[in-house]
Protein backbone atom coordinates (compact mmCIF):
# COMPACT_ATOMS: atom_id res chain seq x y z
CA UNK A 1 0.00 0.00 0.00
CA UNK A 2 1.47 3.90 -0.97
CA UNK A 3 1.98 6.05 1.98
CA UNK A 4 1.60 9.53 1.87
CA UNK A 5 1.33 12.48 3.88
CA UNK A 6 0.69 16.07 3.40
CA UNK A 7 2.53 17.95 4.98
CA UNK A 8 0.19 20.22 6.09
CA UNK A 9 -2.67 21.44 8.74
CA UNK A 10 -4.09 23.59 6.55
CA UNK A 11 -7.56 22.03 5.98
CA UNK A 12 -7.43 23.28 2.40
CA UNK A 13 -4.83 22.38 1.31
CA UNK A 14 -5.48 18.86 2.45
CA UNK A 15 -8.93 18.67 0.81
CA UNK A 16 -7.00 19.85 -2.30
CA UNK A 17 -4.23 17.43 -2.00
CA UNK A 18 -6.84 14.35 -1.27
CA UNK A 19 -8.82 15.63 -4.31
CA UNK A 20 -5.56 15.61 -6.74
CA UNK A 21 -4.74 11.95 -5.54
CA UNK A 22 -7.77 10.97 -5.70
CA UNK A 23 -7.75 12.35 -9.52
CA UNK A 24 -4.50 11.74 -10.63
CA UNK A 25 -2.77 8.98 -8.85
CA UNK A 26 -5.23 5.79 -10.69
CA UNK A 27 -3.56 2.93 -9.39
CA UNK A 28 -2.69 1.45 -6.42
CA UNK A 29 -3.78 0.99 -2.87
CA UNK A 30 -3.31 4.70 -1.25
CA UNK A 31 -3.44 5.65 2.42
CA UNK A 32 -3.04 9.22 3.76
CA UNK A 33 -2.59 10.34 7.38
CA UNK A 34 -2.91 13.79 8.01
CA UNK A 35 -4.48 16.73 10.03
CA UNK A 36 -6.84 19.82 10.14
CA UNK A 37 -6.15 22.32 12.31
CA UNK A 38 -9.29 24.39 14.04
CA UNK A 39 -11.66 23.49 10.95
CA UNK A 40 -14.88 22.70 10.47
CA UNK A 41 -15.30 20.58 7.46
CA UNK A 42 -18.95 20.02 6.00
CA UNK A 43 -20.23 17.54 3.82
CA UNK A 44 -20.78 18.31 0.05
CA UNK A 45 -24.30 18.71 0.10
CA UNK A 46 -24.96 20.86 3.17
CA UNK A 47 -25.86 24.38 3.53
CA UNK A 48 -22.43 25.33 5.45
CA UNK A 49 -24.30 28.50 6.57
CA UNK A 50 -26.76 26.05 8.60
CA UNK A 51 -24.30 23.75 10.31
CA UNK A 52 -22.25 26.20 12.08
CA UNK A 53 -22.52 28.83 14.72
CA UNK A 54 -21.52 31.89 12.85
CA UNK A 55 -20.18 34.05 15.54
CA UNK A 56 -18.73 31.22 17.20
CA UNK A 57 -16.58 30.71 14.32
CA UNK A 58 -15.43 33.72 13.80
CA UNK A 59 -14.77 34.14 17.64
CA UNK A 60 -12.44 31.73 17.37
CA UNK A 61 -11.02 31.88 14.22
CA UNK A 62 -12.50 28.21 12.89
CA UNK A 63 -12.07 27.84 9.12
CA UNK A 64 -15.10 26.30 7.14
CA UNK A 65 -14.49 24.51 4.42
CA UNK A 66 -16.47 22.16 2.58
CA UNK A 67 -14.99 18.58 1.36
CA UNK A 68 -15.94 16.42 -1.85
CA UNK A 69 -17.69 13.89 0.17
CA UNK A 70 -21.19 13.81 1.76
CA UNK A 71 -22.40 13.31 5.31
CA UNK A 72 -22.19 15.61 8.01
CA UNK A 73 -20.52 18.62 9.49
CA UNK A 74 -17.48 17.80 11.67
CA UNK A 75 -14.98 19.38 14.10
CA UNK A 76 -10.95 19.09 13.12
CA UNK A 77 -8.32 20.06 15.79
CA UNK A 78 -5.05 18.69 16.52
CA UNK A 79 -6.27 16.14 18.68
CA UNK A 80 -7.68 14.34 15.48
CA UNK A 81 -6.23 12.31 12.67
CA UNK A 82 -7.58 11.78 9.33
CA UNK A 83 -7.82 9.06 7.76
CA UNK A 84 -7.92 8.68 3.31
CA UNK A 85 -8.08 5.33 2.07
CA UNK A 86 -8.17 5.37 -2.26
CA UNK A 87 -7.98 2.27 -4.14
CA UNK A 88 -10.57 1.21 -7.18
CA UNK A 89 -13.90 0.87 -6.63
CA UNK A 90 -16.19 -2.28 -7.07
CA UNK A 91 -19.81 -2.11 -8.03
CA UNK A 92 -20.78 -2.22 -4.39
CA UNK A 93 -20.00 0.68 -2.55
CA UNK A 94 -21.25 -0.44 0.70
CA UNK A 95 -18.76 -3.24 0.41
CA UNK A 96 -15.83 -0.82 0.26
CA UNK A 97 -17.21 1.42 3.29
CA UNK A 98 -17.72 -1.69 6.02
CA UNK A 99 -14.66 -2.77 4.55
CA UNK A 100 -12.51 0.20 5.47
CA UNK A 101 -14.51 0.67 8.83
CA UNK A 102 -13.85 -3.42 9.78
CA UNK A 103 -10.12 -2.50 8.96
CA UNK A 104 -10.05 0.99 11.48
CA UNK A 105 -12.07 -0.71 14.26
CA UNK A 106 -10.13 -3.81 13.90
CA UNK A 107 -7.09 -1.41 14.65
CA UNK A 108 -8.45 -0.13 17.48
CA UNK A 109 -9.55 -3.19 18.89
CA UNK A 110 -5.56 -4.11 18.85
CA UNK A 111 -5.26 -1.36 21.68
CA UNK A 112 -7.66 -2.79 23.79
CA UNK A 113 -10.59 -0.73 22.79
CA UNK A 114 -13.93 -2.16 22.09
CA UNK A 115 -14.49 -0.64 18.95
CA UNK A 116 -17.21 -1.62 16.72
CA UNK A 117 -19.40 0.09 12.77
CA UNK A 118 -22.30 1.09 13.67
CA UNK A 119 -25.36 2.88 11.93
CA UNK A 120 -24.79 4.70 8.76
CA UNK A 121 -21.12 5.59 8.65
CA UNK A 122 -20.00 5.92 12.56
CA UNK A 123 -16.87 3.88 14.61
CA UNK A 124 -17.85 3.76 18.34
CA UNK A 125 -15.73 2.29 21.27
CA UNK A 126 -17.25 2.11 24.54
CA UNK A 127 -20.75 3.35 22.78
CA UNK A 128 -19.03 6.84 22.15
CA UNK A 129 -18.80 7.76 18.35
CA UNK A 130 -15.32 8.85 18.37
CA UNK A 131 -15.46 8.40 14.03
CA UNK A 132 -17.83 9.18 11.17
CA UNK A 133 -16.47 8.25 7.18
CA UNK A 134 -17.90 9.22 4.09
CA UNK A 135 -17.53 8.13 0.49
CA UNK A 136 -16.52 9.67 -3.17
CA UNK A 137 -15.97 7.30 -6.58
CA UNK A 138 -14.56 9.17 -9.50
CA UNK A 139 -13.31 7.95 -12.40
CA UNK A 140 -13.54 3.89 -11.63
CA UNK A 141 -11.30 4.83 -8.27
CA UNK A 142 -12.87 5.42 -4.67
CA UNK A 143 -12.23 7.47 -1.58
CA UNK A 144 -13.67 6.64 1.55
CA UNK A 145 -12.53 8.73 4.68
CA UNK A 146 -12.85 9.20 8.29
CA UNK A 147 -12.19 11.06 11.06
CA UNK A 148 -10.54 9.68 14.73
CA UNK A 149 -10.84 11.82 17.50
CA UNK A 150 -8.23 11.39 19.37
CA UNK A 151 -7.72 14.19 22.49
CA UNK A 152 -10.12 16.84 20.52
CA UNK A 153 -11.56 19.77 22.45
CA UNK A 154 -14.83 19.09 22.78
CA UNK A 155 -15.99 22.23 24.49
CA UNK A 156 -15.11 23.74 20.16
CA UNK A 157 -16.77 20.98 19.09
CA UNK A 158 -20.23 21.25 20.72
CA UNK A 159 -19.62 24.93 20.32
CA UNK A 160 -18.77 25.34 16.73
CA UNK A 161 -21.37 22.97 15.67
CA UNK A 162 -25.12 23.85 14.97
CA UNK A 163 -26.83 20.42 15.32
CA UNK A 164 -30.04 19.93 13.08
CA UNK A 165 -32.39 18.98 16.56
CA UNK A 166 -34.19 16.45 14.21
CA UNK A 167 -31.01 14.41 14.41
CA UNK A 168 -31.26 14.01 17.70
CA UNK A 169 -34.73 14.08 18.78
CA UNK A 170 -35.54 11.01 17.31
CA UNK A 171 -32.02 9.29 18.80
CA UNK A 172 -32.66 10.68 22.60
CA UNK A 173 -29.63 12.64 22.44
CA UNK A 174 -29.40 15.86 24.38
CA UNK A 175 -26.80 17.69 22.70
CA UNK A 176 -23.36 16.60 20.18
CA UNK A 177 -21.16 16.20 23.89
CA UNK A 178 -23.33 13.37 24.82
CA UNK A 179 -23.07 11.72 21.38
CA UNK A 180 -18.93 11.51 21.01
CA UNK A 181 -15.96 10.76 23.16
CA UNK A 182 -11.86 10.72 22.70
CA UNK A 183 -9.75 7.60 22.23
CA UNK A 184 -6.67 8.66 24.59
CA UNK A 185 -9.51 9.00 27.61
CA UNK A 186 -10.87 5.37 26.28
CA UNK A 187 -7.05 3.82 26.25
CA UNK A 188 -6.32 1.62 29.71
CA UNK A 189 -2.57 2.94 29.18
CA UNK A 190 -2.10 6.39 27.75
CA UNK A 191 -0.95 7.29 24.16
CA UNK A 192 0.68 10.11 22.76
CA UNK A 193 -1.14 11.66 19.27
CA UNK A 194 2.14 10.86 17.51
CA UNK A 195 2.52 6.85 19.09
CA UNK A 196 -1.40 6.52 17.92
CA UNK A 197 -0.36 7.83 14.55
CA UNK A 198 2.57 5.30 14.29
CA UNK A 199 0.52 2.78 15.76
CA UNK A 200 -1.94 3.34 12.94
CA UNK A 201 0.05 3.66 10.12
CA UNK A 202 1.25 -0.30 10.83
CA UNK A 203 -1.75 -1.44 11.86
CA UNK A 204 -3.99 -0.70 8.61
CA UNK A 205 -1.10 -2.04 6.30
CA UNK A 206 2.04 -4.24 7.01
CA UNK A 207 3.29 -3.40 3.58
CA UNK A 208 3.22 0.43 3.47
CA UNK A 209 5.57 1.93 0.62
CA UNK A 210 6.24 5.78 1.56
CA UNK A 211 5.94 8.15 -1.58
CA UNK A 212 5.99 12.08 -1.97
CA UNK A 213 4.37 14.06 -4.70
CA UNK A 214 6.39 15.57 -7.25
CA UNK A 215 7.21 19.17 -7.27
CA UNK A 216 4.65 19.50 -10.32
CA UNK A 217 1.90 17.71 -8.55
CA UNK A 218 2.24 19.23 -5.57
CA UNK A 219 2.36 22.99 -7.55
CA UNK A 220 -1.48 21.77 -8.80
CA UNK A 221 -2.57 21.15 -5.46
CA UNK A 222 -1.46 24.65 -4.49
CA UNK A 223 -3.75 25.62 -7.64
CA UNK A 224 -6.79 23.90 -6.66
CA UNK A 225 -6.64 25.15 -3.38
CA UNK A 226 -6.52 28.65 -4.53
CA UNK A 227 -8.90 28.00 -7.19
CA UNK A 228 -11.31 25.96 -5.06
CA UNK A 229 -10.93 24.76 -1.41
CA UNK A 230 -10.08 28.62 -0.47
CA UNK A 231 -13.61 30.35 -2.42
CA UNK A 232 -16.44 31.35 -0.78
CA UNK A 233 -18.21 30.28 -3.92
CA UNK A 234 -17.16 26.86 -3.16
CA UNK A 235 -17.58 26.82 0.71
CA UNK A 236 -20.52 28.23 1.31
CA UNK A 237 -21.99 29.11 -2.44
CA UNK A 238 -24.58 31.61 -3.09
CA UNK A 239 -28.26 30.46 -1.93
CA UNK A 240 -30.52 32.06 -3.90
CA UNK A 241 -34.13 32.53 -2.59
CA UNK A 242 -36.69 29.44 -2.98
CA UNK A 243 -40.38 29.58 -2.46
CA UNK A 244 -40.65 26.27 -1.22
CA UNK A 245 -38.92 24.24 1.57
CA UNK A 246 -39.22 21.05 2.35
CA UNK A 247 -37.03 19.38 5.32
CA UNK A 248 -37.67 15.71 6.68
CA UNK A 249 -35.57 13.08 8.33
CA UNK A 250 -35.31 9.58 7.08
CA UNK A 251 -32.94 6.66 8.63
CA UNK A 252 -30.43 7.84 5.40
CA UNK A 253 -30.24 10.69 6.92
CA UNK A 254 -31.66 14.70 6.70
CA UNK A 255 -33.16 15.17 3.38
CA UNK A 256 -33.90 19.39 2.51
CA UNK A 257 -34.83 20.44 -0.05
CA UNK A 258 -35.69 24.18 -1.66
CA UNK A 259 -37.83 25.10 -4.98
CA UNK A 260 -38.73 27.67 -6.87
CA UNK A 261 -42.06 26.22 -9.01
CA UNK A 262 -43.86 28.65 -11.81
CA UNK A 263 -46.89 27.96 -13.43
CA UNK A 264 -46.68 24.23 -11.85
CA UNK A 265 -43.43 23.67 -13.49
CA UNK A 266 -40.02 23.58 -11.34
CA UNK A 267 -37.55 26.29 -12.08
CA UNK A 268 -35.16 26.28 -9.61
CA UNK A 269 -33.83 23.74 -7.00
CA UNK A 270 -31.32 22.98 -4.69
CA UNK A 271 -30.93 19.53 -2.69
CA UNK A 272 -29.49 19.60 1.49
CA UNK A 273 -28.34 17.17 3.15
CA UNK A 274 -26.25 14.81 5.48
CA UNK A 275 -27.21 11.80 3.33
CA UNK A 276 -23.86 9.64 2.21
CA UNK A 277 -23.90 10.21 -1.55
CA UNK A 278 -20.84 9.44 -3.94
CA UNK A 279 -21.95 11.44 -6.94
CA UNK A 280 -23.01 14.97 -7.34
CA UNK A 281 -26.28 16.17 -6.44
CA UNK A 282 -26.13 18.34 -8.91
CA UNK A 283 -27.10 15.45 -11.34
CA UNK A 284 -30.60 14.90 -9.78
CA UNK A 285 -31.09 18.74 -9.50
CA UNK A 286 -30.40 19.25 -13.22
CA UNK A 287 -33.18 16.11 -13.90
CA UNK A 288 -35.42 18.14 -11.98
CA UNK A 289 -35.34 21.64 -13.92
CA UNK A 290 -38.02 22.00 -16.23
CA UNK A 291 -40.26 18.95 -14.64
CA UNK A 292 -44.06 19.40 -13.59
CA UNK A 293 -44.62 19.79 -10.02
CA UNK A 294 -46.16 16.45 -9.47
CA UNK A 295 -45.70 13.29 -8.89
CA UNK A 296 -45.52 11.30 -12.36
CA UNK A 297 -43.82 13.96 -14.05
CA UNK A 298 -41.16 14.06 -10.83
CA UNK A 299 -41.00 10.23 -10.96
CA UNK A 300 -40.55 10.30 -14.64
CA UNK A 301 -37.36 12.91 -14.86
CA UNK A 302 -35.51 11.41 -12.42
CA UNK A 303 -36.30 7.51 -13.77
CA UNK A 304 -32.68 7.61 -15.53
CA UNK A 305 -30.56 9.29 -12.46
CA UNK A 306 -28.65 6.56 -10.25
CA UNK A 307 -30.33 7.74 -6.77
CA UNK A 308 -28.46 5.52 -4.27
CA UNK A 309 -25.60 7.16 -5.61
CA UNK A 310 -27.17 10.73 -5.41
CA UNK A 311 -29.11 10.20 -2.14
CA UNK A 312 -27.12 7.19 -0.30
CA UNK A 313 -30.01 5.79 1.96
CA UNK A 314 -32.49 7.86 0.67
CA UNK A 315 -35.11 5.99 -1.15
CA UNK A 316 -36.85 7.39 -4.31
CA UNK A 317 -40.50 7.27 -2.80
CA UNK A 318 -38.72 9.36 0.60
CA UNK A 319 -37.14 11.57 -1.85
CA UNK A 320 -40.46 12.39 -3.91
CA UNK A 321 -42.82 12.65 -0.55
CA UNK A 322 -39.75 14.90 0.41
CA UNK A 323 -40.36 16.99 -2.67
CA UNK A 324 -43.94 17.16 -2.92
CA UNK A 325 -43.80 17.65 1.14
CA UNK A 326 -46.33 15.00 1.85
CA UNK A 327 -46.48 14.09 5.41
Amino acid sequence: MIYLETGSTDPSYNLAFEEYVLNHRTQGDILILWQNDNAVIVGRNQNASEEIDGGFVAEHGIRVVRRNTGGGAVYHDLGNLNYSFITDAVQDAAAHKNGFSEMVSGALRGLGLDAEVSGRNDILVSGYKISGTAQQVCKGRILHHGTLLFDSDMGMISGALTPDPAKFASKSVKSVRSRVGNIRQLLAADMTLDGFWGYLKTALSNDLHREELTPAELAEVAKLKAEKYDTWDWNFGKSPAYDLRSRKRFAGGTLDVRLTVKKGIIENVKIYGDFLAVSPVANLEDALIGCAYREDAIEGAIAGVALVECLGGITKEEFIDTLLDNN
